[in-house]
């Protein structure tokens, strides 16, 4: 939101379309978070490490607990959002070797 912008001032019309910008913004995060995980992916592949690690996922996990208190939302729907991730980048990651 712009940061002389009210939330209470917005019409209906104006917060859908912030709302739609947000949803952009996340999905673009999700795809970078992706490309990402993908390229852990393939250093753990020439590494012949295991795809799955089980303390760094639990590291991820505490971390997305940690900024949603810090944000103030949810914290078991943050975990559960970062558990989707995880578990789609290992399948992805399975399907991939």
């Amino acid at each position: 939101m712009s940061s002389n912008t009210n939330p209470e001032e917005m019409s209906l019309d104006e917060l859908r379309e912030e709302i739609r910008t947000i949803d952009r913004e996340i999905v673009e995060k999700i795809a970078q978070r992706t490309y990402v995980a993908d390229t852990i992916a393939q250093v753990k592949a020439e590494k012949g490490l295991p795809t799955t690690d089980e303390e760094q996922e639990q590291a991820v996990m505490d971390r997305a607990g940690e900024n949603a208190k810090r944000f103030d939302v949810d914290a078991n729907l943050v975990k559960a959002m970062f558990r989707l991730l995880i578990e789609l980048n290992k399948v992805e990651q399975r399907e991939n070797r």
